[in-house]
C-alpha cells in the first residue's frame, strides 16, 4: 500500500513538473485585434492582428447563454463534467472508425478542440496524444468558462476570420449579443468545415449545416420547435460587413494595445459620422472638416470626427490636430484675459474708426467702421480695430503666454521678434483640439483642460480665467443675433458661439457651448489652400447647430456672478508713435504674377526681417527694401521685423495674368 501511494505521489510529482516545463502556449490566444471601444464596451473600430486575421478577445459573458447551449450540445455535451478528455466520446469515435474504415464522429472535446486551437499540429495519432495531454492541462490551470472563452476567440470561421465576435461582425454587421437564433446557431456550424461553408461563397451549404444545430438544439430542448421553425425559414445571408470603423482617427492613435476603452459614445459618435459625409457632400471637392465634441462636466470626448473618408480630401488626416489659423474664434479669449486682469470691462467704450498701430491698421470683414462701441458689442459684432486695441492694452505677449500656460501654444511665425498685434486677429496657428477646449473653459467655471478620450483618465485642470469672466463673455456671446437656420431649441440663451474666418478663406471655425456640451468645427481644405467665399457663419455655424441637435436638450446656460466693478474708460488706449511701416505693398494690394516684387519698408530699427506666410526670403538686412518672386497666385502675408521686435504686416493677393 505504502508504494503504490509512493507510486501515486511520484506519478503526480512528475506531472506537475512536466506542466511547469511545457506550459500550453498561448500566444495565438494574446496575439489579438486591436479593438478600441466606447464608454459603454461597443465596439467602434478594430484594426487586423499578425497575418491580417480579423481576431477578438470573446468570453462567455460576450455570447447569448443560447449560444453557447448550442455550441455544447453539438460540440461536447459533457463538457461540464469530464476533466478534458470525454473517454465515451473517445470510444465511440474509435468504434465508428473500425466499423465503418473511416471517421465518422470526432472523439475531441472542446479542451482538446482548445489544445489543436493554440498549437495546431498535423492529424496524427501522436498530435491527438499531444492534444489529450494538453487538454488536461488546460483543464488543470482554468475554468471551465476560461477554456469556453479561448474556443470562442480562436475558432476558425473562414477566411481571415477567427473567434466569434469577429465572426459576427463581419457577416452580421453586429456583434454576438444582437443576433437571433439562425445567426447563432451558423456560427455555431461554421468552425466544423469553415471553408466548405462559408456563407458568402456557399450559402446552401452554410443553410443546411445551420439547420442541422437547430434541430439538434430543439432536440435537447435549447430551443422551441416554434424558434427552430422560424429560424430555418430564415435565409443566409451572404454579404461580408466591414470591419468598425467609427472614431477611426482617435482609434488610430491606441492601435498598439488589445482593448482600449474610450469616453465615445457610439450612437452619437456613428450620427456625427453621417451628418459629416452629408455636409461634406456639399462642399468643394477637395474640402473637408472636422468636429470635436466634450462633455463640459468632465471634459471628456462625448464624439470625434478628424475628418470624413476620402482620398481627394486628404480623409486620413486627423484635422483635429492640423495647426491653422483661427482668424476671429479666438477673440472671445483675448476679452476674457482683458477682462480677468481688469483691464477693460464688458461696457467699456472702445473707437471702432480707423487707426494705426506702429504701422498696423487692421480693417473689420466688411471693411466699415461702426463707431464707439461697448467691447460686449465689438466682441458680439466680431470688430477688428477693438480687439486689437483690447491686446495692445493687455499686451500681445502676455495674451501668448496665456494661451501657452492653457495648452494652447500659438504657433507664431519663425522669427526672433516677440508676438505682434496680429494675433488679435488669429495670426498664429492652432488646432481644433486645443481651440475647443479653451471653448469649454467659458461653458462652465473657466477652468481649461486638455480633453481627455480615455476611459478613467481624468483632466487635469487649470485656471484659465475666473467662473465670473466665464460667465460674463458667455453671456456676451449667447446675446448674438441667431444665425439662419438656427434651430429654436438652440436659441439663446441655450448656447453661446463664435467664429472664425482666416485670412485668404482658408480656414472656417465655430465654436459654441451649451450647459453640457461644447462642440468644435473647422472646415477648409486640408492643404490650405484657398476656398473663395468660405466663412465660419456661413461654412462652419451650419454643421455646428446640427451637431448640437444630435445632443440632449441642454437647457439654459448658467448664470455666472457679475464682474467686480472697474473703471470704465471713454476710448481703449491712445496712438504710440509711428515707428516701423510697411510702404509696400499695402494691405490687400493685388499684384501681377509672374514680376518680381520690391517689398519695401519705413522707419523702425535695422536690421529688418523678411518673412513671406512666415518663412523668412533672403533679404539685404541692412536695407529697408528686398526682392521677392511669388511662387504664382494666390494669398500671401508679408511681414517685416525690425531689430527691437516690432512687425508690420500685409496681406496681399497674387493675380494671375
Amino acid at each position: 500500500m505504502r508504494r503504490a501511494a509512493l507510486a501515486v505521489a511520484l506519478l503526480l510529482a512528475g506531472a506537475v513538473a512536466l506542466d511547469r516545463a511545457f506550459p500550453p502556449d498561448l500566444s495565438r490566444a494574446r496575439d489579438l485585434s486591436a479593438e478600441v471601444t466606447d464608454r459603454d464596451g461597443v465596439t467602434l473600430s478594430v484594426f487586423p492582428a499578425a497575418g491580417g486575421v480579423w481576431r477578438l478577445r470573446t468570453t462567455v459573458e460576450d455570447v447569448p447563454p443560447a449560444f453557447v447551449a448550442m455550441l455544447l450540445v453539438r460540440e461536447d455535451a459533457r463538457f461540464r463534467w469530464h476533466p478534458g478528455v470525454d473517454p465515451l466520446a473517445l470510444a465511440r469515435a474509435t468504434a465508428q472508425a473500425a466499423w465503418h474504415g473511416r471517421v465518422v464522429s470526432g472523439g475531441s472535446t472542446m479542451t482538446m478542440q482548445v489544445a489543436r486551437l493554440l498549437e495546431p499540429r498535423p492529424r496524427t495519432a501522436l498530435s491527438k496524444a499531444i492534444e489529450i495531454a494538453r487538454a488536461v492541462q488546460l483543464e488543470v490551470r482554468y475554468s471551465k468558462d476560461e477554456i469556453l472563452g479561448l474556443w470562442l476567440t480562436l475558432a476558425p470561421f473562414g477566411g481571415n476570420l477567427e473567434g466569434v465576435r469577429a465572426a459576427s461582425l463581419a457577416l452580421f454587421g453586429r456583434p454576438p449579443m444582437g443576433l437571433d437564433p439562425a445567426e447563432l446557431a451558423l456560427l455555431v456550424a461554421l468552425p466544423q468545415r469553415p471553408s466548405a461553408l462559408r456563407p458568402d461563397r456557399f450559402p446552401e451549404r452554410a443553410a443546411a449545416a445551420r439547420n442541422r444545430v437547430l434541430e439538434i438544439a430543439r432536440d435537447a430542448g435549447v430551443l422551441s420547435p416554434r424558434e427552430v421553425a422560424d429560424a430555418q425559414a430564415t435565409p443566409v445571408r451572404a454579404a461580408r460587413h466591414e470591419m468598425p470603423r467609427l472614431a477611426w482617427h482617435l482609434a488610430v492613435r491606441e492601435a498598439g494595445d488589445a482593448r482600449v476603452a474610450t469616453t465615445i459614445e457610439a450612437p452619437l459618435q456613428a450620427a456625427l459620422e453621417r451628418l459629416g459625409a452629408e455636409m461634406a457632400a456639399s462642399l468643394d471637392e477637395r474640402a473637408n472638416l472636422a468636429v470635436v465634441v466634450l462633455r463640459n462636466a468632465d471634459r471628456t470626448v462625448a464624439a470625434h470626427l478628424g475628418a470624413v473618408p476620402g482620398e481627394a480630401r486628404a480623409g486620413t488626416l486627423d484635422l483635429t490636430r492640423a495647426v491653422r489659423s483661427p482668424g476671429s474664434a479666438f477673440k472671445p479669449f483675448l476679452y476674457a484675459l482683458a477682462f480677468d486682469a481688469g483691464a477693460i470691462r464688458p461696457e467699456t467704450r472702445i473707437a471702432d474708426l480707423p487707426r494705426r498701430f506702429d504701422g498696423y491698421a487692421p480693417e473689420n470683414f466688411d471693411r466699415g467702421f461702426t463707431g464707439e462701441v461697448t467691447a460686449a458689442e465689438a466682441l458680439r459684432l466680431s470688430l477688428n480695430l477693438p480687439a486689437v486695441a483690447v491686446a495692445d492694452a493687455f499686451g500681445p505677449l502676455a495674451f501668448v503666454a496665456a494661451l501657452e500656460r492653457a495648452g494652447a501654444p500659438p504657433r507664431l511665425p519663425p522669427a526672433d521678434a516677440g508676438p505682434g498685434l496680429p494675433v488679435a486677429l488669429g495670426g498664429f496657428g492652432a488646432t481644433l483640439t486645443e481651440a475647443t477646449a479653451l471653448a469649454a473653459a467659458l461653458a462652465e467655471d473657466g477652468t481649461v483642460a486638455a480633453p481627455v478620450w480615455r476611459a478613467g483618465d481624468t483632466a487635469e485642470r487649470r485656471r484659465f480665467v475666473s467662473r465670473e469672466t466665464a460667465g460674463a463673455v458667455r453671456a456676451i456671446l449667447a446675446a448674438s443675433t441667431p444665425p439662419p437656420g438656427m434651430p429654436p431649441q438652440l436659441h439663446p440663451p441655450r448656447i453661446a458661439w463664435k467664429t472664425g474666418t482666416s485670412w485668404g478663406h482658408r480656414d472656417a471655425w465655430a465654436l459654441g457651448v451649451s450647459a453640457t456640451h461644447t462642440v468644435g468645427v473647422w472646415v477648409g481644405r486640408p492643404d490650405g489652400t484657398p476656398l473663395p467665399g468660405q466663412t465660419g457663419r456661413a461654412t462652419a455655424t451650419p454643421l455646428m447647430l446640427r451637431v448640437f441637435a444630435l445632443l440632449p436638450d441642454p437647457g439654459t446656460l448658467p448664470d455666472a456672478p457679475p464682474l467686480p466693478p472697474a473703471p470704465a474708460l471713454a476710448r481703449l488706449g491712445e496712438p504710440r508713435a509711428d515707428r516701423l511701416r510697411l510702404v509696400f505693398p499695402p494691405q490687400g494690394a493685388s499684384l501681377a504674377d509672374g514680376a518680381a516684387v520690391t517689398l519695401r519698408a519705413a522707419g523702425g530699427q535695422r536690421p529688418l526681417t523678411w518673412l513671406v506666410d512666415g518663412a523668412p526670403i533672403a533679404s539685404p538686412r541692412h536695407r529697408r527694401d528686398t526682392a521677392w518672386q511669388p511662387e504664382g497666385p494666390g494669398f500671401y502675408r508679408v511681414t517685416v521685423i525690425d531689430a527691437e521686435g516690432a512687425s508690420v504686416a500685409a496681406e496681399v493677393r497674387v493675380r494671375s495674368p
